[in-house]
């Protein structure tokens, strides 16, 4: 039995367009998560999931403790719902409501920390605050960008915090200032945990093993020695790193405590292009075959859900079963129909379902209010996404 007959006989009695999260898979990933982090704690990402039911489900197992979330709104939201009690928001706020709503939570102001990278972040807080606002738990985030030449960066465009000295002063300027707490830092190598090894051709793949290991080496060094800067001026009580991408690396560096992951339960195309890991599909969803324009083209209704980033074909959805299904470059996936062609589609007729999956992990929850569980050939429960609950943090 294949596994579309297998989703197909599960999910019979629902009409597409639809997503299932298979729960062995997720399962699966989670244990090759931990097994690659070697003892050390994952923090749950939890943009790559964006479903408390599956957030609470991971949490649950050992080894995967406490929330990294992408906004502080959602933060409050999970402390209200008795998520966790261990939250950091990996980005820095402007919601001046977020933050009221955060000073006036006791349980809230204790779970939560929120990044700053400079103290115009303390400054637009005290703003939303007020001078006298209760003590707020900031975490400090390091640039983990590589830089080997002057004007060269290579990595996300995060911190304005690069070097050791750098950070050592923002800790000292946050030290100073009434109302905050320093109780981690942060720093998020992209171009290592975000980056596939494996995704393009032999000489474009050599190139990004070649970076991502001078990389490797390079923020090891430098993050060791901003750790030691700060803790030199106070205690942390973490320091977080890495991604699906790279635990295996930034989990090898002393000086971080913790590891941060999400994509990886999930397992969306974009990490099927790493070498030294595959997580399984987890999730995926299903559009109906509407139309049959030629003997090897089926058309499928609606289908684009294109993934955030570069304006490229690796954004888009990738059909996955029947096997042999690919997009037209002409059409792409289109926002209330899409063309799939192959040999498979002389087999589809209408009303076939054809299964696709998302390019990233989290952004398929935007799109569906519900995910179906599926257990083997079983849908073992329907649960809600962030949408499914109302809920939309930008």
């Amino acid at each position: 039995m294949t596994s579309a007959t297998v989703y197909d006989l599960a999910t019979k009695d629902l009409d597409p367009p639809f997503a299932v999260v298979d729960l062995d898979a997720f399962d699966a990933n989670g244990a090759d998560l931990l097994r690659r982090a070697g003892g050390k704690p994952i923090r749950v990402v939890s943009k790559s999931v964006r479903c408390r039911y599956l957030l609470d489900r991971v949490l649950a197992r050992p080894g995967f403790e406490g929330l990294m979330c992408y906004s502080l709104a959602e933060a409050v939201w999970h402390v209200e719902q008795g998520t966790t009690d261990d939250i950091v928001v990996a980005y820095p706020t402007a919601d001046h409501g977020a933050l009221r709503r955060l000073a006036a939570n006791d349980r809230a102001r204790a779970a939560i920390s929120i990044m700053v990278d400079s103290p115009d972040h303390l400054d637009l807080v005290d703003a939303a605050l007020g001078q006298d606002h209760p003590e707020i738990r900031v975490c400090l985030e390091l640039d983990a960008s590589w830089r080997p030449l002057p004007g060269v960066h290579v990595g996300t465009r995060r911190s304005p915090v690069f070097s050791p000295r750098q950070a050592a002063d923002l800790a000292r300027t946050i030290l100073s200032r009434k109302g905050f707490r320093l109780v981690g830092m942060m720093a998020y190598e992209g171009q290592i945990a975000g980056l596939g090894d494996a995704a393009g051709s032999g000489v474009k793949n050599s190139i990004v093993g070649w970076m991502q290991r001078k990389s490797i080496v390079e923020i090891a060094k430098r993050r060791a020695a901003a750790v030691r800067a700060v803790r030199a001026l106070t205690e942390l009580e973490f320091v977080n790193g890495g991604g699906s991408g790279s635990v295996e690396s930034t989990g090898a560096e002393e000086a971080v405590t913790e590891i941060a992951a999400g994509s990886g339960l999930i397992g969306p195309t974009l990490f099927d292009g790493y070498a030294h890991f595959s997580p399984r599909p987890a999730a995926m969803f299903a559009l109906p075959v509407v139309r049959r324009p030629a003997p090897k083209i089926a058309t499928l209704f609606s289908g684009g859900y294109i993934a955030s980033g570069p304006a490229e074909s690796s954004r888009l959805p990738t059909p996955y079963l029947p096997e042999g299904l690919s997009l037209l470059g002409f059409e792409g996936a289109g926002e209330v129909q899409t063309p799939v062609a192959g040999e498979a589609a002389r087999h589809l007729r209408l009303g076939d379902r054809v299964w696709l999956r998302h390019a990233k992990a989290g952004e398929l929850a935007e799109r569906f209010t519900h995910y179906h569980v599926v257990i083997g050939d079983r849908v073992d429960r329907t649960v809600p996404t962030y949408r499914g609950e109302h809920q939309n943090f930008g």
